[in-house]
């Protein structure tokens, strides 16, 4: 027969695994991850959807998630205009980004990898928008 002592252990362990979904605090609200990346995609700009992911890194694994949606977010504003030498040089940059920690172990360097992706995506992003003459947003 199980002790109590047993009992309520294995009921913590049991209500801590039941959880879904972690939360974070982002932007004064807890939000999941999804809701992060959501948000980051709904921004009206690279700029800001960078700057939602600087306000909310997780330096961690879900980091990868929430810089993938600033990397969409920032190539709306360039990646039809490439030339093929220029997308080269962009695909070149970013599996730059990949091989700088891939001997690492540790999730803070799935971190540090999203936002030296991220960054690229956003120094491009900039290129354009100054090229066309627009503000970045």
């Amino acid at each position: 027969m199980l002790s109590k002592s047993c009992l309520a252990a294995l009921a913590i362990v049991l209500s801590v695994a039941a959880i879904p979904a972690r939360a974070m605090v982002c932007m004064d609200k807890s939000m999941t991850l999804d809701e992060v990346a959501a948000t980051i995609s709904a921004q009206k700009g690279c700029e800001s959807a960078m700057k939602v992911f600087r306000d909310c890194e997780l330096t961690a694994s879900g980091d990868v998630q929430l810089g993938a949606a600033v990397e969409k977010k920032c190539e709306a504003d360039f990646k039809s205009g490439l030339n093929a030498a220029q997308n080269q040089a962009y695909k070149r940059e970013m599996h730059a980004c990949d091989r700088k920690y891939r001997n690492k172990s540790g999730t803070m360097y799935l971190s540090f990898t999203a936002f030296c992706r991220a960054e690229i995506a956003q120094r491009y992003s900039q290129r354009a928008l100054k090229a066309a003459g627009q503000k970045a947003r």
